[in-house]
């Protein structure tokens, strides 16, 4: 290995940037160098985004700041086109273009709202602090005016949104929209208690309900009826940047990088693709993109790669869900614990143990970054559906 092998990590969500502190920290003695690209300075926590869309004022997070003292250099700008050939990743159009012998990929997911007439012209979406301070501005409004917001979505996005609007600003009519059931996923216990919460904080379910068009002041649904809504939220669906496409690595259907069983693209095996930006199989299906899984493939990554940096053999990634926290607004939440591929076991944790439970989740990413400045914290918690008695390697 050269001296001057470089590292570029595209994307500081979840994933990208505890990939780069990490690999930082695993490869402080091969002298590589490494660069953070990200489109913002600021680093989202997308776990609390209904908190910000319900008016709750959050702390900020600086990119740089949690890089201190890493050595991880940090480029402000969009990543518009990686030339493979060259390995070259262009900035901003041309403004910067950095080389690379490791690429890692870490460009999550965003709301899709293609798929619906209208929404992408009268819904808001929990993609950004600034996306979901536009809707709490436009929230404080139509809660002023006593008015109906709607909620598109019955997902675990969509049901944090829902509660903490309703218990935000509690003179709103909320209802949600969803197709399925919402947290269908959740066992009979968990789901009857969320479905309580929602009854409790008096949101209007309309379940089996599919959206045709958004308009500027409702939300027309499968047979024509029409739910008046002063402000919509949108929640479901995901799409993701087209760049690996564009590239020329190899995708899935839905634009996700095909990776093998350690995580490298299968047609450029110097790129390395984790989160949500990776169609990333185990033996009981497809893993989706969520914190819970991100974290684990960025650690095992950085490892990885400081593995092939030293001509060591790489051991196969594997990974098992372990839970689905939900808050309910600020003081409930449910707790399902879950099988490795996912499905509900029997436990379940449900009021104010829930409510500790789901804060320690949401805060844990940014006290591991700052941990791992300093030791190598893992974040795998399971890989068969068992949880895993360990607290750093």
């Amino acid at each position: 290995m050269r001296s001057d092998h470089r590292i570029v990590v595209l994307g500081a969500g979840y994933t990208g940037m505890f990939g780069a502190i990490r690999l930082a920290r695993r490869t402080r003695r091969l002298g590589v160098r490494i660069t953070l690209v990200n489109p913002s300075s600021r680093f989202v926590e997308r776990l609390r985004m209904h908190q910000i869309a319900a008016g709750q004022r959050l702390a900020e997070h600086r990119i740089p700041d949690l890089l201190a003292g890493t050595g991880v250099g940090f480029v402000q700008g969009a990543a518009t086109a990686i030339d493979t050939r060259a390995r070259r990743v262009v900035v901003d159009g041309g403004a910067a273009s950095l080389r690379y012998d490791t690429l890692v990929y870490a460009l999550g997911s965003s709301t899709d709202t293609g798929t619906v007439p209208g929404a992408d012209l009268h819904a808001f979406t929990l993609d950004s602090p600034r996306s979901a301070g536009r809707f709490a501005a436009r929230l404080a409004e139509v809660a002023e005016a006593g008015g109906a917001v709607t909620v598109c979505g019955g997902g675990l996005t969509g049901i944090e949104a829902a509660t903490e609007i309703a218990e935000s600003h509690p003179g709103l009519r909320v209802t949600l929209v969803s197709l399925e059931e919402p947290a269908a996923m959740m066992g009979g216990k968990a789901r009857a208690h969320l479905l309580r919460a929602m009854e409790r904080l008096g949101i209007t379910l309309k379940v089996g309900a599919r959206v045709v068009k958004v308009l500027p002041d409702a939300v027309e649904l499968e047979g024509g009826e029409l739910v008046h809504s002063d402000a919509c939220l949108w929640t479901t669906g995901v799409k993701v940047p087209p760049l690996a496409a564009e590239a020329g690595i190899a995708v899935d259907g839905r634009g996700l990088v095909v990776v093998d069983e350690t995580l490298r693209s299968v047609s450029h095996p110097e790129i390395h693709a984790i989160g949500d930006a990776a169609a990333i199989r185990m033996p009981w299906g497809f893993i989706h993109g969520t914190c819970q899984s991100g974290l684990p493939t960025a650690q095992y990554t950085a490892d990885a790669i400081a593995r092939l940096l030293r001509g060591k053999p790489v051991k196969t990634f594997r990974f098992g869900y372990f839970h689905q926290p939900v808050s309910l607004g600020r003081r409930d939440a449910v707790i399902q614990f879950t099988h490795a591929d996912d499905t509900p076991a029997r436990g379940c944790l449900t009021g104010r143990a829930a409510v500790a439970y789901k804060e320690l989740v949401s805060g844990s990413p940014l006290l591991t970054y700052r941990l791992s400045r300093r030791v190598n914290v893992t974040t795998i918690v399971s890989k068969r559906g068992h949880a895993l008695h360990q607290a750093a390697l």
